[in-house]
């Protein structure tokens, strides 16, 4: 298990990390909507996850949600590398009624992120922009590449939904077990 903390003048952020968990979570960021995104990754992922931040919501969500997965995502490096014998990389569509989000993802010790999930407004009073830098934030700070695609879909709440599901079934079949993969990658290190 990793646990990290990140003081900052705009949030106090403490996140504990188990990669082989069972999908427990104790969340609680100050942000709702976030808080219900990261029961449904850590659900998915099976990643025990506990997640407390104080942070400066009174101007808005910005700073908690993007440092909130700044940490969460250092957290995850410090599960994932140096990687041996697991998978790399992994996908998984997920469907919420009428929507549909994909996401391919490699533990590549390279951070890339693809977002192509158009939406502007809010899902209650939760910035949907803010999807896209948790993404960012989490992505670079995990050093993994991820590629999270909308297939189709009206509703925001379930567009987002599906999208932090996709992420967590990828992670979840990136990180496998795999006994014969040794270092799976032909260069022999990531």
């Amino acid at each position: 298990m990793t646990e990290l903390s990140r003081d900052t003048k705009e949030t106090q952020i403490l996140v504990k990390v188990e990669l082989y968990g069972q999908g427990e979570s104790k969340i609680d960021t100050g942000v709702g909507f976030l808080d219900h995104m990261l029961e449904a990754l850590s659900k998915h992922s099976h990643i025990n996850l506990e997640v407390t931040c104080k942070g400066d919501t009174h101007i808005d969500d910005h700073h908690s949600v993007e440092d909130v997965a700044i940490v969460i995502g250092k957290a995850l490096k410090n599960e994932l590398y140096p990687i041996k014998n697991i998978e790399r990389y992994g996908n998984a569509t997920v469907v919420m009624d009428e929507a549909s989000v994909t996401c391919d993802l490699d533990i590549s010790n390279r951070p890339f992120l693809v977002f192509d999930m158009p939406m502007d407004g809010k899902v209650g009073t939760f910035d949907v922009e803010l999807v896209e830098e948790f993404f960012r934030a989490l992505t670079f700070n995990a050093s993994i590449t991820v590629h999270i695609i909308c297939n189709r879909g009206t509703n925001k709440h379930h567009r987002i939904e599906a999208s932090f599901k996709a992420l967590a079934v990828a992670l979840r079949r990136a990180t496998a077990i795999s006994k014969n993969a040794g270092i799976p990658s032909t260069k022999g290190v990531i």
